[in-house]
Protein backbone atom coordinates (compact mmCIF):
# COMPACT_ATOMS: atom_id res chain seq x y z
CA UNK A 1 0.00 0.00 0.00
CA UNK A 2 1.29 3.29 -1.16
CA UNK A 3 1.50 5.73 2.01
CA UNK A 4 -0.30 9.07 1.80
CA UNK A 5 0.59 12.45 3.27
CA UNK A 6 -2.98 13.09 3.77
CA UNK A 7 -6.19 10.87 4.50
CA UNK A 8 -8.26 9.81 2.42
CA UNK A 9 -11.76 9.28 2.73
CA UNK A 10 -13.31 5.77 3.17
CA UNK A 11 -15.11 4.61 0.06
CA UNK A 12 -17.51 2.33 -0.44
CA UNK A 13 -16.21 0.04 -2.58
CA UNK A 14 -19.19 -2.78 -2.63
CA UNK A 15 -21.37 0.03 -3.48
CA UNK A 16 -19.48 1.66 -6.20
CA UNK A 17 -18.95 -2.10 -7.96
CA UNK A 18 -22.64 -2.13 -7.81
CA UNK A 19 -23.13 0.74 -9.42
CA UNK A 20 -20.46 -0.02 -11.95
CA UNK A 21 -21.99 -3.39 -12.75
CA UNK A 22 -25.33 -2.01 -12.77
CA UNK A 23 -24.53 0.16 -15.79
CA UNK A 24 -22.20 -3.02 -18.06
CA UNK A 25 -25.26 -5.41 -17.09
CA UNK A 26 -27.94 -3.23 -18.21
CA UNK A 27 -26.42 -3.17 -21.48
CA UNK A 28 -25.32 -6.87 -21.32
CA UNK A 29 -28.67 -7.62 -20.50
CA UNK A 30 -30.26 -6.21 -23.62
CA UNK A 31 -26.93 -8.04 -25.71
CA UNK A 32 -27.72 -11.52 -24.27
CA UNK A 33 -31.66 -10.90 -25.39
CA UNK A 34 -30.46 -9.85 -28.94
CA UNK A 35 -27.36 -12.92 -28.64
CA UNK A 36 -29.74 -15.05 -27.99
CA UNK A 37 -32.34 -14.69 -31.11
CA UNK A 38 -29.69 -13.74 -33.16
CA UNK A 39 -27.82 -17.08 -32.20
CA UNK A 40 -31.02 -19.58 -32.77
CA UNK A 41 -31.14 -17.49 -35.91
CA UNK A 42 -27.39 -18.72 -37.23
CA UNK A 43 -28.17 -21.76 -35.94
CA UNK A 44 -31.23 -22.91 -37.70
CA UNK A 45 -30.78 -20.92 -40.94
CA UNK A 46 -27.32 -21.93 -41.53
CA UNK A 47 -27.75 -26.09 -40.32
CA UNK A 48 -25.10 -27.75 -38.24
CA UNK A 49 -22.51 -28.62 -40.72
CA UNK A 50 -22.44 -24.47 -41.64
CA UNK A 51 -22.96 -22.98 -37.81
CA UNK A 52 -19.62 -25.30 -37.82
CA UNK A 53 -17.79 -23.46 -40.30
CA UNK A 54 -19.46 -19.88 -38.70
CA UNK A 55 -18.17 -21.03 -35.05
CA UNK A 56 -14.69 -22.37 -36.66
CA UNK A 57 -14.14 -18.68 -37.85
CA UNK A 58 -15.24 -16.94 -35.21
CA UNK A 59 -13.25 -19.00 -32.70
CA UNK A 60 -9.96 -18.61 -34.52
CA UNK A 61 -10.07 -14.87 -35.37
CA UNK A 62 -11.00 -14.57 -31.70
CA UNK A 63 -8.02 -16.55 -30.62
CA UNK A 64 -6.15 -13.90 -32.84
CA UNK A 65 -7.55 -11.34 -31.31
CA UNK A 66 -6.37 -12.41 -28.00
CA UNK A 67 -2.49 -13.06 -29.40
CA UNK A 68 -2.69 -9.53 -30.97
CA UNK A 69 -4.12 -7.58 -28.66
CA UNK A 70 -2.42 -6.29 -25.67
CA UNK A 71 -5.74 -5.71 -23.35
CA UNK A 72 -4.16 -1.71 -22.76
CA UNK A 73 -7.67 -1.06 -20.42
CA UNK A 74 -6.37 -2.88 -17.52
CA UNK A 75 -2.86 -1.52 -17.56
CA UNK A 76 -4.74 1.69 -18.06
CA UNK A 77 -6.64 0.92 -15.14
CA UNK A 78 -3.91 -0.52 -12.87
CA UNK A 79 -1.30 2.77 -13.42
CA UNK A 80 -4.36 5.02 -14.33
CA UNK A 81 -6.03 5.18 -11.50
CA UNK A 82 -2.48 6.94 -9.54
CA UNK A 83 -2.55 9.79 -12.20
CA UNK A 84 -6.76 10.37 -11.95
CA UNK A 85 -6.22 10.97 -7.85
CA UNK A 86 -3.17 12.87 -8.28
CA UNK A 87 -5.40 15.30 -11.30
CA UNK A 88 -2.28 14.51 -13.53
CA UNK A 89 -3.62 14.99 -17.15
CA UNK A 90 -0.30 14.86 -18.82
CA UNK A 91 0.91 11.43 -16.74
CA UNK A 92 -2.49 10.42 -17.80
CA UNK A 93 -2.29 11.56 -21.16
CA UNK A 94 1.23 9.92 -21.91
CA UNK A 95 0.00 6.63 -20.58
CA UNK A 96 -3.16 7.07 -22.98
CA UNK A 97 -0.45 7.20 -26.25
CA UNK A 98 1.73 4.40 -25.04
CA UNK A 99 -1.25 2.35 -24.55
CA UNK A 100 -2.40 3.50 -27.86
CA UNK A 101 0.57 2.67 -30.11
CA UNK A 102 0.99 -0.92 -27.86
CA UNK A 103 -2.72 -1.15 -29.46
CA UNK A 104 -1.66 -0.56 -33.26
CA UNK A 105 1.17 -2.20 -33.27
CA UNK A 106 -0.10 -5.38 -31.92
CA UNK A 107 -2.91 -5.40 -34.37
CA UNK A 108 -0.51 -4.88 -37.21
CA UNK A 109 1.33 -7.85 -35.86
CA UNK A 110 -1.85 -9.70 -35.83
CA UNK A 111 -2.83 -8.95 -39.44
CA UNK A 112 0.49 -10.94 -40.01
CA UNK A 113 -0.14 -13.69 -37.74
CA UNK A 114 -3.64 -14.23 -39.25
CA UNK A 115 -2.17 -14.67 -43.21
CA UNK A 116 0.46 -17.00 -41.80
CA UNK A 117 -2.72 -18.98 -39.66
CA UNK A 118 -5.26 -18.90 -42.18
CA UNK A 119 -3.03 -19.30 -46.00
CA UNK A 120 -0.35 -21.75 -43.84
CA UNK A 121 -2.67 -23.55 -41.76
CA UNK A 122 -6.01 -23.32 -42.81
CA UNK A 123 -6.82 -27.28 -43.18
CA UNK A 124 -5.65 -27.95 -39.71
CA UNK A 125 -9.03 -26.72 -38.69
CA UNK A 126 -11.38 -28.44 -41.09
CA UNK A 127 -11.91 -25.02 -42.73
CA UNK A 128 -13.76 -25.03 -46.48
CA UNK A 129 -11.10 -24.00 -48.74
CA UNK A 130 -13.71 -21.37 -50.00
CA UNK A 131 -13.75 -19.46 -46.46
CA UNK A 132 -9.82 -19.34 -46.17
CA UNK A 133 -10.05 -15.54 -47.58
CA UNK A 134 -13.21 -14.63 -45.74
CA UNK A 135 -11.77 -16.19 -42.34
CA UNK A 136 -8.37 -13.83 -42.98
CA UNK A 137 -10.58 -10.86 -43.29
CA UNK A 138 -12.69 -11.20 -40.83
CA UNK A 139 -9.90 -11.88 -38.25
CA UNK A 140 -8.03 -8.92 -39.85
CA UNK A 141 -11.18 -6.73 -39.38
CA UNK A 142 -12.17 -8.05 -35.61
CA UNK A 143 -8.03 -7.51 -34.55
CA UNK A 144 -8.70 -3.88 -35.76
CA UNK A 145 -11.98 -3.68 -33.89
CA UNK A 146 -11.18 -4.99 -30.07
CA UNK A 147 -8.15 -2.37 -29.38
CA UNK A 148 -8.86 -1.78 -25.75
CA UNK A 149 -7.58 1.58 -24.99
CA UNK A 150 -10.54 3.28 -25.82
CA UNK A 151 -12.74 1.19 -22.75
CA UNK A 152 -9.43 1.70 -20.54
CA UNK A 153 -10.20 5.52 -20.75
CA UNK A 154 -14.04 4.82 -19.79
CA UNK A 155 -13.51 2.59 -16.85
CA UNK A 156 -10.81 4.67 -15.30
CA UNK A 157 -12.24 7.71 -16.17
CA UNK A 158 -15.43 5.91 -14.26
CA UNK A 159 -17.79 6.33 -17.58
CA UNK A 160 -19.32 2.90 -17.45
CA UNK A 161 -22.64 4.58 -18.95
CA UNK A 162 -20.69 5.93 -22.04
CA UNK A 163 -19.48 1.84 -22.43
CA UNK A 164 -22.96 0.30 -21.93
CA UNK A 165 -24.01 2.87 -24.59
CA UNK A 166 -21.58 2.16 -27.05
CA UNK A 167 -21.44 -1.85 -26.84
CA UNK A 168 -25.16 -1.85 -27.30
CA UNK A 169 -24.02 -0.70 -31.20
CA UNK A 170 -23.06 -4.60 -31.89
CA UNK A 171 -25.89 -7.01 -30.51
CA UNK A 172 -28.44 -4.06 -31.41
CA UNK A 173 -26.31 -4.13 -35.30
CA UNK A 174 -25.96 -8.03 -35.20
CA UNK A 175 -29.77 -8.62 -34.39
CA UNK A 176 -31.33 -6.74 -37.15
CA UNK A 177 -28.72 -8.18 -39.77
CA UNK A 178 -29.77 -11.41 -39.17
CA UNK A 179 -33.32 -10.37 -39.26
CA UNK A 180 -32.52 -9.38 -43.22
CA UNK A 181 -29.95 -12.05 -43.72
CA UNK A 182 -32.74 -14.37 -42.88
CA UNK A 183 -35.04 -12.57 -45.18
CA UNK A 184 -32.86 -12.59 -47.91
CA UNK A 185 -31.12 -15.99 -47.70
CA UNK A 186 -28.83 -16.89 -44.80
CA UNK A 187 -24.98 -17.76 -45.99
CA UNK A 188 -22.20 -18.31 -43.96
CA UNK A 189 -20.48 -15.05 -45.55
CA UNK A 190 -23.19 -12.75 -45.11
CA UNK A 191 -23.19 -13.50 -41.81
CA UNK A 192 -19.49 -12.94 -40.89
CA UNK A 193 -19.68 -9.55 -42.91
CA UNK A 194 -22.98 -8.56 -40.36
CA UNK A 195 -20.30 -9.50 -37.53
CA UNK A 196 -17.77 -7.83 -38.89
CA UNK A 197 -18.98 -4.05 -39.87
CA UNK A 198 -20.64 -3.51 -36.35
CA UNK A 199 -17.81 -4.71 -34.45
CA UNK A 200 -15.68 -2.19 -36.69
CA UNK A 201 -18.56 0.31 -36.11
CA UNK A 202 -18.69 0.34 -32.50
CA UNK A 203 -14.69 0.04 -31.85
CA UNK A 204 -14.99 3.20 -34.15
CA UNK A 205 -17.82 5.27 -32.02
CA UNK A 206 -16.12 4.27 -28.38
CA UNK A 207 -12.70 5.98 -29.69
CA UNK A 208 -14.68 9.13 -30.38
CA UNK A 209 -16.03 8.99 -27.30
CA UNK A 210 -13.17 8.17 -24.73
CA UNK A 211 -11.20 11.30 -26.96
CA UNK A 212 -13.98 13.24 -26.09
CA UNK A 213 -13.81 12.19 -22.29
CA UNK A 214 -10.03 12.60 -21.81
CA UNK A 215 -9.64 15.15 -24.30
CA UNK A 216 -7.03 17.28 -22.04
CA UNK A 217 -4.78 13.34 -21.51
CA UNK A 218 -5.48 12.97 -25.29
CA UNK A 219 -3.67 15.73 -26.81
CA UNK A 220 -1.16 14.81 -29.39
CA UNK A 221 1.57 17.03 -27.24
CA UNK A 222 1.40 13.63 -24.34
CA UNK A 223 2.44 11.34 -27.33
CA UNK A 224 6.01 10.45 -26.77
CA UNK A 225 8.14 10.81 -23.72
CA UNK A 226 8.11 7.54 -23.20
CA UNK A 227 11.13 7.53 -20.64
CA UNK A 228 9.41 9.60 -18.76
CA UNK A 229 6.05 7.92 -19.01
CA UNK A 230 8.32 4.52 -17.61
CA UNK A 231 9.45 6.71 -14.17
CA UNK A 232 5.88 7.60 -13.63
CA UNK A 233 4.46 4.04 -13.71
CA UNK A 234 7.08 1.73 -12.40
CA UNK A 235 6.58 -1.54 -12.91
CA UNK A 236 4.72 -0.63 -16.37
CA UNK A 237 6.72 -2.92 -18.00
CA UNK A 238 6.02 -6.03 -16.48
CA UNK A 239 2.55 -5.87 -15.97
CA UNK A 240 2.28 -5.09 -19.68
CA UNK A 241 3.95 -8.17 -20.17
CA UNK A 242 2.26 -10.40 -17.62
CA UNK A 243 -1.48 -9.02 -18.45
CA UNK A 244 -0.10 -9.91 -22.27
CA UNK A 245 0.56 -13.39 -21.29
CA UNK A 246 -2.58 -14.03 -19.03
CA UNK A 247 -4.81 -13.01 -21.87
CA UNK A 248 -2.85 -15.39 -24.28
CA UNK A 249 -3.83 -18.07 -22.30
CA UNK A 250 -6.88 -17.37 -21.55
CA UNK A 251 -7.83 -17.27 -25.18
CA UNK A 252 -6.20 -20.89 -25.44
CA UNK A 253 -8.37 -21.94 -22.31
CA UNK A 254 -11.64 -20.45 -24.19
CA UNK A 255 -11.04 -21.05 -28.14
CA UNK A 256 -8.40 -23.90 -27.51
CA UNK A 257 -11.13 -26.48 -27.12
CA UNK A 258 -13.24 -25.50 -29.76
CA UNK A 259 -10.57 -25.72 -32.48
CA UNK A 260 -9.42 -29.07 -30.70
CA UNK A 261 -12.95 -30.59 -31.32
CA UNK A 262 -12.51 -29.30 -35.08
CA UNK A 263 -9.37 -30.85 -35.34
CA UNK A 264 -9.85 -33.99 -33.63
CA UNK A 265 -13.30 -34.60 -34.76
CA UNK A 266 -15.66 -32.39 -37.46
CA UNK A 267 -17.28 -29.38 -38.55
CA UNK A 268 -20.46 -30.73 -37.50
CA UNK A 269 -18.88 -31.54 -33.67
CA UNK A 270 -17.14 -27.78 -33.63
CA UNK A 271 -21.22 -26.79 -33.85
CA UNK A 272 -22.69 -28.66 -31.19
CA UNK A 273 -20.14 -27.48 -29.01
CA UNK A 274 -19.55 -24.06 -30.08
CA UNK A 275 -24.01 -23.76 -29.33
CA UNK A 276 -23.15 -25.50 -25.74
CA UNK A 277 -20.02 -23.73 -25.04
CA UNK A 278 -22.08 -20.00 -26.03
CA UNK A 279 -24.86 -20.92 -23.31
CA UNK A 280 -21.23 -21.52 -21.09
CA UNK A 281 -19.62 -18.38 -22.30
CA UNK A 282 -22.75 -16.04 -21.57
CA UNK A 283 -21.61 -17.03 -17.56
CA UNK A 284 -18.15 -16.32 -18.66
CA UNK A 285 -18.65 -13.15 -20.20
CA UNK A 286 -20.62 -12.31 -17.03
CA UNK A 287 -17.15 -13.03 -14.83
CA UNK A 288 -15.30 -10.96 -17.42
CA UNK A 289 -18.41 -7.99 -16.78
CA UNK A 290 -17.84 -8.44 -13.02
CA UNK A 291 -13.39 -8.10 -13.78
CA UNK A 292 -14.42 -4.91 -15.37
CA UNK A 293 -16.63 -3.14 -12.70
CA UNK A 294 -14.07 -4.81 -10.06
CA UNK A 295 -10.40 -3.74 -10.95
CA UNK A 296 -11.11 -0.21 -11.25
CA UNK A 297 -12.41 0.00 -7.83
CA UNK A 298 -9.45 -2.43 -6.47
CA UNK A 299 -7.14 0.23 -8.31
CA UNK A 300 -8.53 2.98 -6.09
CA UNK A 301 -8.92 0.80 -2.94
CA UNK A 302 -5.52 -1.25 -2.71
CA UNK A 303 -3.95 2.60 -2.94
CA UNK A 304 -6.82 4.65 -0.58
CA UNK A 305 -7.85 2.48 1.75
CA UNK A 306 -5.89 -0.02 4.68
CA UNK A 307 -5.43 -3.82 3.98
CA UNK A 308 -8.20 -4.99 6.41
CA UNK A 309 -10.86 -2.74 4.32
CA UNK A 310 -9.64 -3.68 1.00
CA UNK A 311 -9.35 -7.42 2.11
CA UNK A 312 -13.72 -7.24 3.28
CA UNK A 313 -13.77 -5.95 -0.15
CA UNK A 314 -12.65 -9.01 -1.99
CA UNK A 315 -14.28 -11.72 0.41
CA UNK A 316 -17.44 -9.74 -0.21
CA UNK A 317 -16.94 -9.78 -4.34
CA UNK A 318 -16.02 -13.49 -3.93
CA UNK A 319 -18.93 -14.60 -2.14
CA UNK A 320 -21.47 -13.13 -4.09
CA UNK A 321 -19.84 -14.35 -7.28
CA UNK A 322 -19.48 -18.07 -5.63
CA UNK A 323 -23.52 -18.12 -5.09
CA UNK A 324 -24.18 -17.09 -8.38
CA UNK A 325 -21.69 -19.88 -10.14
CA UNK A 326 -24.25 -22.62 -8.08
CA UNK A 327 -26.74 -20.60 -9.07
CA UNK A 328 -25.82 -21.07 -12.83
CA UNK A 329 -24.24 -24.50 -12.12
CA UNK A 330 -27.82 -25.76 -11.19
CA UNK A 331 -29.72 -23.85 -14.25
CA UNK A 332 -27.55 -25.76 -16.67
CA UNK A 333 -28.12 -29.29 -15.52
CA UNK A 334 -32.05 -28.84 -15.05
CA UNK A 335 -32.96 -26.67 -17.87
CA UNK A 336 -29.58 -26.78 -20.41
CA UNK A 337 -31.19 -29.20 -23.34
CA UNK A 338 -34.67 -27.23 -23.05
CA UNK A 339 -32.32 -24.49 -24.19
CA UNK A 340 -30.42 -25.76 -26.51
CA UNK A 341 -33.07 -27.28 -28.41
CA UNK A 342 -35.28 -23.84 -28.07
CA UNK A 343 -32.49 -22.11 -29.61
CA UNK A 344 -31.00 -24.52 -32.30
CA UNK A 345 -33.65 -27.08 -32.75
CA UNK A 346 -33.53 -30.62 -32.15
CA UNK A 347 -30.36 -31.58 -34.11
CA UNK A 348 -28.69 -29.69 -31.47
CA UNK A 349 -30.00 -31.71 -28.22
CA UNK A 350 -26.98 -34.03 -28.58
CA UNK A 351 -25.02 -31.03 -26.99
CA UNK A 352 -26.69 -31.00 -23.80
CA UNK A 353 -24.45 -33.44 -22.65
CA UNK A 354 -21.23 -31.02 -23.65
CA UNK A 355 -22.63 -28.01 -22.01
CA UNK A 356 -22.93 -30.10 -18.02
CA UNK A 357 -19.28 -29.80 -17.94
CA UNK A 358 -18.61 -26.68 -19.66
CA UNK A 359 -21.11 -25.26 -16.73
CA UNK A 360 -18.99 -26.41 -14.25
CA UNK A 361 -16.18 -24.90 -16.06
CA UNK A 362 -18.00 -21.17 -15.85
CA UNK A 363 -18.84 -21.98 -12.43
CA UNK A 364 -15.50 -22.09 -11.46
CA UNK A 365 -14.88 -18.95 -12.82
CA UNK A 366 -17.46 -17.04 -11.68
CA UNK A 367 -16.05 -17.96 -8.40
CA UNK A 368 -13.19 -16.79 -8.86
CA UNK A 369 -13.73 -13.53 -10.66
CA UNK A 370 -12.76 -11.35 -8.22
CA UNK A 371 -8.93 -12.97 -8.03
CA UNK A 372 -7.42 -11.63 -10.66
CA UNK A 373 -8.58 -8.24 -10.64
CA UNK A 374 -6.89 -8.29 -6.75
CA UNK A 375 -3.85 -9.42 -7.51
CA UNK A 376 -3.57 -7.02 -10.63
CA UNK A 377 -4.40 -4.41 -8.30
CA UNK A 378 -1.79 -5.36 -6.04
CA UNK A 379 0.65 -5.51 -8.09
CA UNK A 380 0.83 -9.43 -8.26
CA UNK A 381 -0.25 -9.71 -11.70
CA UNK A 382 2.32 -12.62 -12.27
CA UNK A 383 1.03 -14.85 -9.88
CA UNK A 384 -1.85 -14.89 -12.08
CA UNK A 385 -0.40 -15.60 -14.87
CA UNK A 386 1.31 -18.55 -13.14
CA UNK A 387 -1.83 -20.23 -12.36
CA UNK A 388 -3.42 -19.37 -15.81
CA UNK A 389 -0.42 -21.39 -17.45
CA UNK A 390 -0.92 -24.24 -15.20
CA UNK A 391 -4.73 -24.33 -16.20
CA UNK A 392 -3.43 -24.27 -19.79
CA UNK A 393 -1.42 -27.23 -19.14
CA UNK A 394 -3.84 -29.02 -17.63
CA UNK A 395 -6.46 -28.17 -20.41
CA UNK A 396 -3.68 -29.62 -22.96
CA UNK A 397 -2.46 -32.75 -21.31
CA UNK A 398 -6.65 -33.43 -20.28
CA UNK A 399 -7.78 -32.72 -24.22
CA UNK A 400 -4.72 -35.27 -25.38
CA UNK A 401 -5.64 -37.81 -22.70
CA UNK A 402 -9.76 -37.43 -23.18
CA UNK A 403 -9.83 -36.84 -26.69
CA UNK A 404 -9.92 -40.64 -28.19
CA UNK A 405 -13.03 -40.83 -25.86
CA UNK A 406 -15.37 -39.76 -29.25
CA UNK A 407 -17.07 -37.07 -29.03
CA UNK A 408 -16.81 -33.39 -27.75
CA UNK A 409 -17.90 -34.26 -24.76
CA UNK A 410 -14.80 -35.13 -23.43
CA UNK A 411 -12.97 -32.02 -23.83
CA UNK A 412 -15.71 -30.57 -22.30
CA UNK A 413 -14.82 -32.12 -19.15
CA UNK A 414 -11.05 -31.38 -20.25
CA UNK A 415 -12.06 -28.15 -19.43
CA UNK A 416 -13.77 -28.13 -16.69
CA UNK A 417 -11.06 -30.04 -14.82
CA UNK A 418 -8.61 -27.19 -16.04
CA UNK A 419 -10.72 -24.49 -14.71
CA UNK A 420 -11.04 -26.22 -11.20
CA UNK A 421 -7.15 -26.45 -11.30
CA UNK A 422 -7.55 -22.94 -11.79
CA UNK A 423 -10.33 -22.21 -9.48
CA UNK A 424 -7.90 -24.11 -6.49
CA UNK A 425 -4.41 -21.78 -7.05
CA UNK A 426 -6.38 -18.62 -7.70
CA UNK A 427 -7.80 -18.67 -4.28
CA UNK A 428 -4.95 -20.13 -3.00
CA UNK A 429 -2.82 -17.07 -4.76
CA UNK A 430 -5.21 -14.45 -3.32
CA UNK A 431 -5.07 -15.80 0.00
CA UNK A 432 -1.58 -15.69 0.30
CA UNK A 433 -1.78 -11.72 -1.22
CA UNK A 434 -4.15 -10.53 1.33
CA UNK A 435 -2.11 -12.38 4.54
CA UNK A 436 1.03 -10.95 2.27
CA UNK A 437 -0.89 -7.00 2.43
CA UNK A 438 -2.05 -7.80 6.17
CA UNK A 439 0.87 -8.21 7.49
CA UNK A 440 2.93 -5.66 5.85
CA UNK A 441 0.28 -3.26 7.21
CA UNK A 442 0.80 -4.67 10.54
CA UNK A 443 4.70 -4.32 10.86
CA UNK A 444 4.22 -0.49 9.46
Amino acid sequence: MDGQSTPVPARNGLLNIVRNLAWILGGKTFGAICSLIYLAVLARSLGLRDFGHFSLLFGTAQALVAIAGFQTWQTLVRFGARHRLDGDEAAFGRLIWFCTFADLGGAITGCAIAALVYYGFGSLLELNPRYIDLGFLFACALIWARLTTPSGIVRVLDRFDIGTYVEAIVPTGRLIASGIILATGPSVAKFVFAWALFDLIAAAVYWIMARRLARDAFRLRHAGGWRRMLRENPGIKGFFAVTYGATTLDAIVKQGPLLAVGYFFSTSSAGLYRLADQLAQGVKQFAVLVARAVLPEFAVSSIADEATRFAKLVRSVTRIAALAGIVVLLTAVLFGEQALVLIGGSDYARAATVLIPLAFAAAFELASVSYEPMLYATGHAARALKVRAIAVVTLIVSIVALQSGGGPVEIGWAVALSMGVFYLCMSFAAWMTLRHLRKAETEA
